[in-house]
């Protein structure tokens, strides 16, 4: 049997880390520690935990003419990533991200969107195919939002499934959530889409209520270890995520969205699909950084069957 297919557009980027006791201040130069490049990228992430995890995914995105392109492209097709639509563009530079990061665990972060801004819809013409014979298309908001909405309609005149998780925060037009069948923010990012502080369990109600009326049909909304709120059916209920001792939530959420879609495209009812999601999410928190850091299906496997 054919397996379900998961098509991820979105972003990626290449993290440059470095460990600060403070800031520097203007003109100033200080002496930092524990330098890294990380691969990131909200859709690098998504696509990378759909493909540890087992899914028959291809990834639409852009990188730079450059050797970290390069290795990124690599990289994803060691994570059982189709990556013939991640094409590398002349002239531009692979989406980069400046972290200083200091002794309190705080961050100042610099963003350089590079080749992400060339995920154009023009170049997602010319892979128009993928959305079309998708049964999942998986979007963040990485990359410029015309590509998000011309994806989408696409996808809705294909009959392929819409999920969008809405991060980085911000407002959205409502003909863009019409096209959606799911759609997955935190707190943060459902208060911006609906003007309601999500502080308890009938504030998540009502944040998804506001969310169906723009026409999506399923509403999860994600309250880290607490779990997800998930918007069903005219029901609502609270699917409570496993405990663990988290070291770094870095690309928690990402892990959990690329893992729920694999969960989907296999026929997992969405209840068990958050379930399997929170397992590789569980997992993900224990660990240091974005893409490091994700599971491969065997440990989400694993995990899961200890926790009968």
């Amino acid at each position: 049997m054919q397996k379900a297919k998961l098509v991820v557009l979105g972003s990626i980027n290449a993290d440059h880390i470095l460990n600060v006791t403070e800031f520097p201040r203007p003109g100033e130069t200080v002496t930092g520690q524990r330098y890294k490049v990380a691969f990131g990228g909200k859709g690098a992430n998504q696509a990378v935990a759909a493909g540890r995890s087992g899914a028959d995914i291809a990834f639409i995105a852009c990188v730079g003419e450059d050797d970290i392109g390069d290795r990124i492209r690599q990289q994803l097709s060691a994570d059982k990533i189709k990556t013939a639509a991640v094409e590398a563009v002349e002239a531009q530079t692979t989406g980069v991200a400046l972290i200083f990061v200091n002794q309190d665990g705080e961050n100042v972060i610099g963003i350089s969107a590079g080749a992400n801004a060339c995920v154009t819809p023009d170049y997602l013409a010319r892979y128009r195919s993928l959305v079309e014979n998708a049964d999942i298309l998986l979007m963040q908001l990485e990359s410029p939002l015309e590509t998000i909405m011309a994806a989408a309609g696409i996808a809705r005149q294909s009959g392929t499934q819409v999920i969008l998780n809405p991060a980085p925060a911000q407002k959205l037009p409502d003909d863009l959530l019409a096209l959606l069948d799911v759609i997955t923010p935190n707190e943060t990012e459902a208060e911006y889409l609906t003007g309601i502080a999500v502080k308890s369990d009938d504030d998540a109600r009502r944040a998804a209520a506001v969310l169906h009326d723009k026409g999506i049909q399923t509403v999860i909304i994600t309250l880290g270890s607490r779990g997800v709120w998930l918007s069903h059916d005219n029901h609502g209920e609270l699917i409570p995520a496993f405990r663990v001792k988290a070291v770094d939530t870095i690309a928690a959420g990402d892990t959990f969205n690329g893992a729920m879609c694999t969960a989907l495209l296999e026929g997992a009812d969405i209840q068990s699909a958050l379930r399997f999601a929170h397992a590789a999410a569980a997992i993900a928190v224990t660990r240091e950084g974005a893409q490091p850091s994700v599971p491969w299906r065997g440990e989400i496997d694993a995990f899961l069957s200890q926790q009968e």
